[in-house]
């Protein structure tokens, strides 16, 4: 397992000798992404594309804002799960003040978030559907990269015959689930702000480390931006990760001795709360 650390600048890079000998390692092999879209998502597939140019896109469609509500309502209640839609939907009038940090922040690691019409993409309704499984069996992926898409069924997991990562915006095990970097700030454990590259299993963000970077939010980033921070910070390690299960020599380290905890959205009032006497919006 890698942990790279560093303040809010591109992760540091590898000796370059070494980085010559690691990639010398890697086998031919089709590299397919799993996601819901978004900018975000599009860092990590631009990058992965300029090293694995046989790339394909799996686009599947979000779940309905009434889909994820009645889950989170299964899972926390009903004043938990709408007090978490609430913030969702209170946070976006903060987006626009935003827009020149995230501005910064791409140019400052020197990624790319626009999706590239050249990419082949193929669409689904649901990752854990028929469509999906047809998709895998023509594509016959080496490694299936997965960010931002609903969780795999367990069923979904043994249909692909190949290695299944997944890139999480934040530090595992310690923040697994959403919003990895605003609680690592809200808990004062700044030190635990980054993101994690995992191997899948049937849990949330329970599958074995493989490589994790952190970094060093400003005074100006707020959950509009941690996102986008950790997923510019963690291209180099979604690339790593993918080299190495090409070259067969994927690492999971277990977390002997970390907590483990999932994470949810915060809800509006707890939101509202600590941006008011701390500062952390």
């Amino acid at each position: 397992m890698t942990d790279i650390a560093g303040q809010v600048t591109p992760a540091t890079a590898t000796d370059g000798q070494a980085d010559a000998l690691r990639r010398a390692d890697v086998r031919p092999g089709r590299v397919v992404v799993l996601t819901q879209g978004g900018p975000n998502p599009e860092i990590i597939i631009n990058a992965l594309k300029r090293r694995f140019p046989d790339l394909v896109v799996i686009a599947e469609k979000p779940e309905s804002k009434t889909a994820m509500l009645r889950q989170k309502a299964r899972r926390l209640g009903w004043a938990t799960a709408l007090g978490q839609i609430a913030t969702m939907a209170v946070s976006k009038f903060g987006k626009p003040l935003a827009r020149r940090r995230s501005e910064a922040i791409i140019r400052e690691f020197g990624v790319d978030a626009v999706a590239d019409p050249a990419l082949r993409r193929i669409q689904v309704d649901s990752a854990n559907g028929e469509a999906f499984r047809r998709a895998i069996a023509e594509l016959k992926p080496a490694v299936l990269f997965l960010v931002s898409c609903r969780m795999l069924k367990a069923q979904t997991l043994a249909a692909i015959p190949c290695p299944v990562l997944n890139y999480h915006a934040g530090i595992n095990p310690q923040y697994r689930g959403q919003q990895g970097g605003y609680w690592a700030r809200v808990m004062r454990d700044e030190a635990n702000f980054g993101a994690t590259v995992h191997l899948v299993d049937a849990g949330v963000d329970t599958g074995g480390v493989l490589h994790r970077v952190r970094v060093t939010p400003s005074r100006g980033d707020t959950m509009h931006t941690y996102p986008l921070l950790l997923t510019a910070a963690g291209t180099e390690i979604a690339v790593r990760a993918v080299e190495d299960a090409l070259a067969g020599r994927l690492q999971p380290q277990p977390a002997a001795g970390e907590p483990s905890r999932q994470w949810y959205h915060p809800t509006v009032w707890r939101w509202l709360w600590t941006g008011v006497t701390r500062g952390i919006w």
